[in-house]
């Protein structure tokens, strides 16, 4: 009857993972951002393989990563331009 309810359940580790890196992002922590990134793409694909997400979920992190992946293409130091050149 209300099958549509457990259909995308939400994973609080990677949730976490998520939280982490927009908290990194937001206050400018480059290299924790990019580490967080590498982290939960690890971790997601930990899950698929153990098949422990699955999909709408697995839709819905599969998006996320994409969205950070495209965000912080150009989020590192080595691109940040100096102030006093």
């Amino acid at each position: 009857m209300f099958h549509f309810f457990t259909e995308f359940r939400k994973n609080k580790q990677l949730d976490a993972i998520i939280q982490s890196i927009e908290m990194n992002v937001s206050n400018n922590y480059k290299d924790a951002a990019q580490s967080g990134l590498k982290d939960f793409e690890t971790e997601l694909r930990r899950l698929e393989d153990a098949g422990e997400i699955k999909g709408k979920s697995k839709d819905y992190y599969e998006e996320r990563l994409l969205s950070l992946k495209e965000r912080m293409k150009n989020f590192t130091h080595k691109d940040q331009k100096p102030t006093w050149v």
